[in-house]
């Protein structure tokens, strides 16, 4: 076997056609688009490439024959915020090989160690963990954009090597025409119709105000959090840059008390509905096809992101703002199902949200961390 970093073109090929080669035969698995991995990689699309660095490889049989790749990486906001300095791997793809898992995961190791690095987090993102992050161990169904989706034998390469669960990430499905539980409903409906209580759906043209709203609501809600960055303004922008091709501004809400900014929910309409069958290739043939699926519509949506100011995490705003989704998606007869993805086991009060709603169990996620 030979594992070689990624330089040229044909190497950043060979890179994303090493997830075709081992999901070939998996008719579940859905190909992110080649645009959307690449964009990682690119300080020009990716603004963690200012306050870290990123490289990655892929491994070839002795027929030379591609049968995995890796990515290491440094976030320089993050690294030292724990006691053992610690790097990042992911976009892990490997044959059901244990030599070959180990040779990439020692590669990663290695790279990481020589740059002072302690430790390792894995499968993660080069970015927000609203994409690429997890290690899929439970509900190996569909998975909504951005979910990452694997082969179950890649647990066993995880935990063999070393690598610890850190925390799990619990992804709950909510059916759309199902009612509400009755005291989730009754409590909502009161929210939503209190004096100096708003909610408003994002609107495209005035996204700038948004954007500043949402940093403001999400840099207080999860500030304390165990080894929490905040986000900035760019890395927002850059996001909702990334929805627009996809985004229905009536699904994302906004809620305001006496004027503040106070909580939000961002949903999408499930991209992997039109992106199957483009195979990762958004070339002319891919644009087309992708816009007439986009036009067919979707039936799945998926919620990426929930938050709450600290001192409004009682008022019962999620539950309003689910209320105004549903009265938006009930009369359309087009949206069935709500991915509530993914949300950390340490999160018990967004974890009791999904409960209230009647949601029920989809996916388990592992973040995992290997001590050297």
């Amino acid at each position: 076997m030979t594992i070689n970093e990624v330089h040229g073109k044909a190497d950043k090929k060979a890179f994303l056609d090493a997830a075709r080669i081992i999901y070939k035969n998996d008719t579940v698995w859905v190909c992110p688009l080649d645009n959307d991995i690449e964009a990682v990689f690119d300080p020009a699309k990716n603004n963690f490439h200012k306050h870290g660095q990123i490289t990655r490889w892929v491994l070839r049989d002795a027929n030379n024959k591609l049968i995995g790749r890796l990515a290491a990486f440094i976030n320089e906001e993050k690294a030292y915020k724990t006691e053992l300095p610690t790097g990042g791997m992911g976009f892990f793809e490997c044959i059901d090989n244990k030599e070959a898992a180990f040779l990439l995961m020692d590669t990663a190791k290695n790279w990481l160690a020589a740059k002072g690095m302690k430790a390792m987090e894995g499968p993660i993102n080069f970015g927000e963990n609203d994409k690429f992050w997890g290690l899929l161990v439970e509900g190996f169904t569909h998975p909504s954009y951005g979910m990452n989706y694997n082969p179950p034998y890649y647990k066993a390469f995880f935990e063999e090597y070393g690598f610890k669960t850190e925390y799990e990430q619990i992804t709950n499905h909510l059916q759309v025409y199902n009612p509400f539980p009755e005291r989730f409903d009754k409590i909502a409906n009161w929210v939503a119709k209190k004096p100096g209580y708003e909610f408003r759906h994002l609107e495209a043209k005035k996204i700038d105000q948004y954007a500043a709203d949402f940093m403001e609501i999400y840099n207080d809600a999860w500030k304390n959090f165990e080894n929490f960055a905040p986000i900035n303004r760019e890395t927002i922008m850059e996001s909702f840059k990334q929805m627009q091709a996809i985004m229905d501004e009536n699904l994302i809400w906004f809620a305001y008390v006496n004027n503040e900014p106070a909580s939000f929910v961002i949903i999408l309409p499930d991209a992997n509905q039109m992106i199957k069958p483009l195979n990762g290739k958004l070339d002319l043939i891919g644009k087309l096809k992708f816009l007439y699926y986009r036009w067919k519509g979707v039936s799945r949506m998926r919620a990426i992101v929930m938050g709450t100011k600290e001192k409004f995490q009682k008022h019962g705003l999620e539950s309003a703002m689910f209320i105004k989704l549903k009265e938006y998606t009930y009369p359309l007869k087009k949206y069935f199902e709500l991915e509530l993805s993914w949300v950390g086991d340490f999160n018990d009060k967004m974890l009791a949200i999904h409960e209230a709603t009647g949601a029920t169990f989809g996916k388990r996620h592992l973040t995992m961390k290997k001590i050297f």
